[in-house]
């Protein structure tokens, strides 16, 4: 799918403010998956797979520092400007964990789960590092990171079949459903917001000038200047 969309990719990342947002965007992704991955480090009870979550958690720390100081740089030397559209749900980053409870996943679920997201952020990388020919340190950040992302896929996999060889392929088929539920929630969010946005704005240039226009009516009616006012009773009575 992403590769169909290639020339939007495109578009996306030639707009240098554009870009620096996206890269402190990926920045905090990737950090919250080095602290998922320490998570699971701690609560792991495999030690070859404490090693191998530790290590992983590392690289999203790095990767992080690395997507942070690149968006800085490119700030910096930007004139401001009111941000525009960052079409996140285009052109994402690494998904991670995607808010997947590390506390009460099991090994195969998290492992898969994983596999698929690194999967899925390795392909992503390499479009992006394709379409980035206006921005040549941009690309050589995505072909660095590109480095880790396949370590990171293999790791995983390999594991999966290790700790979970009868299950595997049940967990990654549970995996890509969550995925795909994720998605479709993602997509509804972003599809509710233009929807709103486009109502808001139907609001504002078609209802409002017609409020204005009866309003303008209702006072053309209205006589000019003082009205007298009708003369108070006698009060005679108190009913």
């Amino acid at each position: 799918m992403d590769r169909l969309l290639k020339p939007l990719h495109r578009w996306i990342w030639v707009d240098a403010h554009r870009r620096a947002r996206k890269l402190l965007r990926f920045a905090e992704t990737e950090a919250d998956g080095g602290r998922d991955l320490s998570r699971a480090a701690e609560l792991t009870a495999d030690p070859l797979l404490r090693r191998l979550y530790l290590r992983h958690a590392q690289d999203e720390m790095r990767h992080a520092d690395l997507f942070r100081a690149r968006g800085r740089a490119l700030l910096q030397r930007l004139p401001h400007r009111v941000a525009g559209i960052d079409a996140n749900w285009i052109a994402p980053g690494e998904r991670g964990l995607d808010d997947l409870r590390v506390e009460v996943q099991g090994e195969g679920t998290l492992l898969a789960f994983l596999h698929l997201s690194e999967k899925a952020a390795a392909g992503r990388f390499a479009l992006y590092e394709e379409v980035l020919d206006c921005d040549a340190e941009t690309r050589a950040l995505f072909a660095r990171i590109l480095e880790d992302e396949a370590f990171h896929m293999t790791y995983t996999r390999k594991q999966l079949a290790r700790l979970s060889p009868r299950k595997q392929g049940m967990d990654l088929w549970q995996a890509r459903a969550v995925r795909v539920w994720k998605a479709y929630l993602r997509l509804a969010m972003a599809l509710a917001s233009a929807i709103g946005a486009a109502v808001l704005t139907a609001q504002y240039f078609i209802v409002l000038p017609l409020f204005a226009l009866l309003a303008r009516r209702a006072a053309n009616r209205d006589p000019p200047g003082f009205v007298r006012t009708r003369s108070a009773p006698a009060l005679e009575s108190q009913y």
